[in-house]
């Protein structure tokens, strides 16, 4: 995780990601890189649009509808109104889960 972090902080930064500039990343924050996971790090990103894989990877979660205590005029329509609520819940339930199994697949094109 830290060899993506170094390649994010150099995207960050507007900087080439380079094996020198993740190795020297990874050295100032104290590690010690491996030159081969660098190298296959390099490799992996190769050709990828940091931006549009970032921009996939952020879920994008619906608005959560907050739940409100019934009237006692509107208790005898309560059972309706629970039913409807329970299939907004898991609508949006679902959304929450697609949006995240979309970001996990910009995530896996991003680092192999």
């Amino acid at each position: 995780m830290e060899y993506i972090y170094a390649a994010l902080l150099l995207h960050n930064a507007d900087k080439e990601i380079t094996e020198e500039g993740v190795t020297a990343v990874m050295a100032a924050a104290g590690l010690t890189p491996d030159q081969g996971r660098v190298k296959a790090l390099i490799s992996a990103l190769s050709g990828v649009d940091i931006e549009e894989a970032m921009a996939q990877a952020q879920p994008a979660y619906a608005p959560v509808a907050v739940a409100v205590a019934p009237a006692p005029a509107a208790a005898a329509a309560a059972p309706a109104a629970a039913k409807t609520e329970e299939k907004a819940e898991e609508a949006t339930e679902e959304e929450k889960e697609e949006a995240e199994e979309a970001g996990m697949e910009g995530l896996s094109a991003l680092f192999g």
